[in-house]
Formats: structure tokens, sequence, C-alpha cells
């Protein structure tokens, strides 16, 4: 029956049949929820692993690229996500160093990486670039943690060091321009510079402000040098019938123990001053170029303070030329004033005498330059005017 059916209807267009299957597609399910449309389910698993290339650097500076997701970074490193997001390039977070119990989160600038005792894992290239540092395997030179947190904070010092020198090269010769020639061009050059300069300043400030918490924070300190080794080895208990033997092999452990504990006290107190050196160095190396960004600003506002003043001073200039002409402008009223009065339509003899015209335009103008000179002598008395 089915085949003879198919032989006598005409084939069904393949467009009728999407159009079917799209409206079963899009029919809510048992639940009453609406299904995906247009969804790769297949690599949603995939996307949501979030694999990430990582440069991992070893004790021996061997490197490697690996792939990690988040999670598996999480549980290598033993951080929580939040210290995992300070080290992801779409987010902008203020620089920040995170002591833990297993590792050293650094966000310096452009350096982003966890340090451990064991390996340095960087998500960029630049302490591969430096891996020589890492070569250096004097029994005197610090331990590893420390050279991988100094190679940090050299190269985020440095990076804004000549990002500082950078901007006092472009400064000074623009506000010397600046002060020589004040023009819309100039100001506007000066403007930008100095937003440049506040945010440099900003930034070296945040750099400069986590190195001295670090360093004031013991507590931090302490988490930092021991990295997540414990000062102190546990005792093994005895369970078995006291005796001379036991009570001798017990003394001898706890003896052990004491020494092992007072020895580690003593490593971790000198792995805390070899750190304080260390922060205290780049302090200096911070404080330095904080400095001279703040000599640099108060250039800027020195400059800005001159060219206020030159303004100022061609201001009141403008201020006394107008001063004068407004004087000028009176002496001439009265001239204005003497014409509109003769002009009036009435006869007196005084317009029949032929000199009365030379004698009105001499007496008008020796009391207009008296009034003028009156004017003057007033502005010198009460300082509006050097004469």
């Amino acid at each position: 029956m089915s085949d003879l059916k198919e032989r006598l209807l005409p084939p069904r267009p393949a467009s009728a049949i999407n159009l079917r299957g799209e409206a079963a597609a899009s029919r809510p399910s048992a639940s009453g929820r609406q299904p995906l449309l247009g969804v790769d389910v297949s690599g949603l698993k995939k996307r949501g692993q979030g694999l990430k290339s990582w440069i991992r650097v070893d004790t021996f500076a061997n490197t490697q690229v690996i792939e990690v997701d988040k999670f598996s970074m999480m549980r290598r490193c033993d951080l929580p996500a939040r210290d995992l997001r300070l080290l992801d390039p779409l987010f902008v977070y203020p620089s920040t160093i995170l002591g833990r119990e297993r590792a050293i989160v650094v966000n310096l600038e452009q350096i982003r990486c966890i340090i451990t005792a064991d390996e340095v894992v960087d998500s960029n290239e630049l302490i591969r670039r430096r891996n020589n540092v890492f070569q250096n395997s004097s029994p005197d030179y610090l331990p590893f943690e420390f050279r991988a947190l100094e190679i940090a904070l050299e190269a985020a010092c440095t990076f804004l060091d000549a990002q500082a020198s950078e901007l006092e090269i472009e400064a000074y010769p623009l506000l010397d321009e600046l002060t020589s020639k004040i023009s819309t061009l100039n100001l506007e050059r000066v403007r930008r510079l100095k937003s440049r300069l506040v945010a440099l300043t900003r930034r070296v400030q945040k750099v400069r402000d986590e190195i001295e918490q670090l360093m004031d924070d013991d507590g931090d300190m302490a988490e930092i040098s021991n990295d997540g080794l414990s000062l102190s080895a546990p005792v093994s208990p005895v369970s078995s019938p006291p005796d001379s033997s036991r009570r001798l092999e017990k003394s001898l452990s706890i003896a052990r123990s004491r020494h092992d504990s007072a020895r580690s006290s003593e490593s971790a107190t000198e792995n805390i001053e070899e750190l304080e050196m260390l922060l205290e160095a780049y302090f200096v190396v911070i404080d330095s170029t904080l400095n001279k960004l703040t000599s640099l600003k108060e250039y800027i506002d020195d400059t800005e303070d001159f060219i206020n003043i030159q303004l100022d001073n061609v201001r009141n200039q403008l201020i006394q030329f107008e001063l004068l002409l407004t004087t000028a402008t009176f002496v001439v009223a009265i001239f204005g004033v003497v014409a509109g009065i003769f002009g009036m339509n009435f006869e007196i003899d005084f317009f029949e005498k032929p000199g009365a015209f030379k004698w009105v335009l001499t007496i008008t103008g020796v009391c207009g330059l008296l009034v003028f000179l009156a004017f003057l002598w007033f502005y010198k008395r009460r300082r509006l005017m050097p004469l």
C-alpha cells in the first residue's frame, strides 16, 4: 500500500521537508522549554574547557609550551579562580603581587605569571627571553622563586622607567617651546602630554605601593619566602610500650625534630631577609622613577604658572590700554558737548566776532588736555597704571 501511494502521489518538495523539520525542532519539549536553535552542541564542551597556552620554565631554564584549562591550572598551583583572572589579558587589573600557599601570583604591567618552588608558568614570552638568569647555579645565589620574582620586578621597573625617560625626552622641549610661543597647538600637545603623565604616574605609584605593602606585611613575606614548605618536621608517634631503648629513640627523635625545626626557622628567617633586600632594591628603582615623574609634573606646573603669569600680564596691559582709550574718549566728548551747545538755533554777538571760533577750539583743547592730565595723575597716584 505504501509503495502504491508513493508511486501515485507526486514527490514532496525539499523545502516542505525542511520546514517540517524546523517546526518539529522548534516545538517545545515536554518540560515546556524551547530547544536551542543554531547552537553547535558538539563544540560546547571543547569551548568550555578554555584551553590556553602557557610557557613553563623550570629550575634548569628549560622552556615548554603547555596547553591547560583554567581548572587544571587551579589544581596544579592550588590557586582560586579570582587569582587566575588577574592573569587574563582580557581583563585589566592593577598591579598586584599575591603570596599564596604554594605559588606567587605576579601581575605587574605586562608581566603576568605564576611562580612556584620549581617552575614559572608565564602567559607571555618575557620570562623565556630572560631565562639566562635562571641558569645561575651558584649556591650563594637566591632561591628559584626569588630569582623569578626578581626577573618580574626588573622587567616591570625597566619598562616603566623606559616609558618615563621617553616621556621626559618628549616633554622638556615641548614645554620650552610653549614658554616661547603660546599657541593653541602647543597647548593641546601639552594637555595630551599631561594626560599621559598622569596615567603613567598612577601606574608607577601602584607598583610602588604594592612593593611597599609587601615589605610592610610580614605575613605575605613569610608566605612568599616559605612558598608552601613547612617549617618544622612532624614528630612520629610512639605506640610501643616504654622501655630504655624506646625512650632513647624517642628522645633522639624529639631532639632531631627540634634541630630540624630550628634550622628551618633559621632558613625561613634568612629567606625573609633576602626577600626584603630584594624588594628594597627594586623599591628604590621604582621610587626613583616616581620621583622622575614627580619632577616632570612639577616642571609642567611651573610652566603653567609661568604661562598664566604671562597671560595675566598681557591682560593687564590690555586693561590699561582700554582705560587710556576710555579717558581719551571722555576728553573728545568735551568737544562734542561744546559743539552741541554752539550748534543750537539762537543768535548771540559772540558769533559775529571773526576770531571766536579759534578761541573756542583753543579753550576746549586746553580744558580737554588738563582733564586728561588730571586723569593720568589720578591713575598714577592710585597705582592703576605704571607711568
